[in-house]
């Protein structure tokens, strides 16, 4: 009798975080691929809108008007990434488990600048910049990241001799 209690004891203790984590870790996945799809058709809605990050705008395109256009995403980083991350710091190398975080997030931004410039009745973008910034936990005193931040901004402009 006191052996069962241990083993239902033991598989309550370890058995059910495990499979909370499982759950938790298949729902994030789900979420992520979700967001691949969201981004890949808008990505197909915004073919053909020119988004360049030359510095200078091309010369056949004769500019009529210009303004600044933004897009930013705040992503959270993934308990499970951050674990794996912290042990892929011991050894050093790539850390694989960013990389859809990272691909996401700047899709996600470039794709909000894209659609801020067309809904203003831009017709191309110039000049496009990417810049990230890591945004730190406070209730770890500013250690580890809590999210990361990713802002493209570039030149949007509505073209006298319009493309297309």
């Amino acid at each position: 009798m006191e052996d069962t209690f241990e083993q239902l004891s033991l598989l309550v203790n370890f058995g059910l975080p495990l499979l909370v984590l499982l759950i938790a870790y298949f729902i994030g996945s789900a979420i992520e691929r979700r967001h691949f799809h969201k981004i890949m058709a808008r990505e197909e809605a915004l073919h053909g809108f020119p988004v360049v990050s030359f510095d200078t705008m091309p010369e056949d395109w004769n500019a009529s008007s210009a303004t600044m256009v933004t897009g930013s995403i705040v992503i959270s980083l993934d308990y499970f990434k951050r674990v794996i991350a912290g042990l892929r710091g011991l050894v050093g190398g790539r850390i694989k488990t960013y990389e859809p975080l990272l691909e996401r997030a700047r899709r996600e931004a470039l794709l909000r600048m894209s659609e801020s410039a067309r809904e203003q009745g831009y017709d191309a973008v110039f000049n496009v910049r990417l810049e990230t910034s890591r945004l730190a936990n406070a209730s770890r005193e500013g250690k580890g990241t809590a999210g990361v931040e990713m802002l493209a901004f570039g030149t949007a402009v509505k073209l006298a001799n319009r493309l297309g």
